[in-house]
């Protein structure tokens, strides 16, 4: 194997690829010590660590899971144009080819780098074989990265909601299709709401469909209008709720149960930015930035048929993942208090008992967030003196977490 000319003061390195085993091929290729080389598992996380260090290069696998690597080398490109990019291209087993990006980089290290496109193939029996693909840490120098703050109108610091954090700050500023997941009561139009007021759009109108609760009948209606006379009943026109978001943001809850028969039409509106109201020719442009929210496993529906797999691409622009109550224990004491300070008007807010609160840290939360609401709703109507909030005033439904009676 050629030995790889890099000289020591490329000291700041960042590979992005959501193998581990590749991650560290990367890192053993480099034979001149590096001070800081750090690891993403995707584009966005990449991106996220550009943006909060000065870096020289990425190494940049091409099959990311989340953004397209071209696209993303573009935009690094324009944003970080010191960075020099190498795209890293598994094409088998045996072998990674370097490609490079050909961005600007006016120094001895963009000849590096064209040395290594060159001469040097990474063979795979030159690295390690005794790698577990299922750890990424592998003995490399990491940075610790500091904790994200909380996304407006959230609560919490866990460790499992940091994703959801960064991925919300680095989608805001973009147009990017957003799919949310996770359970029913666990926050997703939260999230939804702080990437609409995060984004330039924050000043134009956040429209919610909840595509589950609008009869199929009506929905088509709902969502993109129709004009007088379209129908019985039509006695005025409707410009539609997707209309009624220019400009700003339109949020499709429980896209998931979006009939069939409806989902071509919302794919050509996410496709050209164009719509037609019942009972019209004429075609209406719209310029609306699309999240949509799901508890279902979409690639589940598509697989059986209830789902278009377009379709669900073009929502998928971009994933967030958000996690359930039961997976941010830390964040318990914390929302409840929240939670309290909302539903109390009063100036004296009562406080959780020790042991109430060892009840709400217990327990499992199928419901998720809403479940807690209700629950400290309940305990507040329950602790008539206002003052202490106990044991017997939690009432959880499973009973194997305990219930306070």
């Amino acid at each position: 194997m050629t030995s790889n000319p890099m000289s020591p003061d490329l000291d700041r390195i960042l590979v992005a690829s959501p193998s581990s085993v590749t991650r560290q091929r990367v890192f053993e290729s480099l034979h001149s010590p590096v001070q800081h080389f750090e690891q993403a598992k995707g584009g966005a996380e990449a991106l996220d660590r550009l943006e909060s260090g000065c870096w020289q290069v990425l190494f940049l696998d091409r099959r990311l899971p989340d953004l397209d690597a071209e696209e993303l080398r573009e935009t690094v490109r324009q944003r970080f144009p010191g960075v020099e990019v190498v795209l890293i291209d598994p094409t088998s087993d045996s072998e990674l080819d370097l490609i490079r990006s050909g961005s600007p980089f006016d120094s001895e290290s963009t000849r590096q780098l064209a040395t290594i496109e060159k001469e040097t193939r990474l063979v795979a029996h030159s690295w390690p074989t005794t790698l577990d693909p299922m750890r990424s840490d592998q003995n490399l120098p990491v940075t610790p990265t500091p904790a994200c703050a909380p996304l407006p109108g959230m609560v919490g610091t866990a460790l499992s909601m940091q994703p959801v954090y960064r991925l919300g700050r680095l989608l805001a500023p973009r147009n990017t299709a957003v799919l949310i997941t996770g359970p029913t009561g666990c926050g997703k139009e939260m999230v939804a709401r702080a990437i609409h007021q995060l984004s330039p759009r924050s000043r134009r109108p956040f429209v919610v469909v909840n595509c589950a609760a609008i009869p199929e009948a009506l929905l088509e209606a709902e969502l993109f209008g129709y004009v007088r006379g379209a129908f019985t009943g039509a006695m005025q026109s409707y410009a539609g709720r997707i209309q009624a978001a220019q400009g700003g943001t339109i949020f499709l809850d429980e896209i998931g149960e979006m009939p069939l028969s409806l989902q071509p039409k919302l794919l050509r509106f996410l496709e050209q930015k164009e719509l037609q109201r019942l009972g019209s020719a004429e075609v209406v442009r719209v310029d609306a930035r699309v999240v949509s929210a799901t508890n279902a496993h979409l690639l589940t529906l598509v697989r059986e048929g209830k789902f278009r797999e377009d379709l669900y691409y073009r929502l998928c622009g971009f994933p967030i993942e958000v996690p359930p109550l039961r997976d941010r224990q830390e964040d318990i004491a914390q929302l409840a208090k929240h939670i309290l300070d909302r539903l109390v008007t009063s100036a004296r807010v009562p406080q959780f008992s020790s042991q109430a609160m060892q009840l709400l840290k217990s327990h499992s939360w199928p419901g998720n967030i809403r479940e807690l609401q209700n629950v400290i709703e309940r305990a507040v109507i329950l602790c008539e003196d206002g003052i202490a909030i106990r044991p017997e005033h939690v009432l959880l439904a499973d009973p194997r977490a305990g219930s306070g009676r």
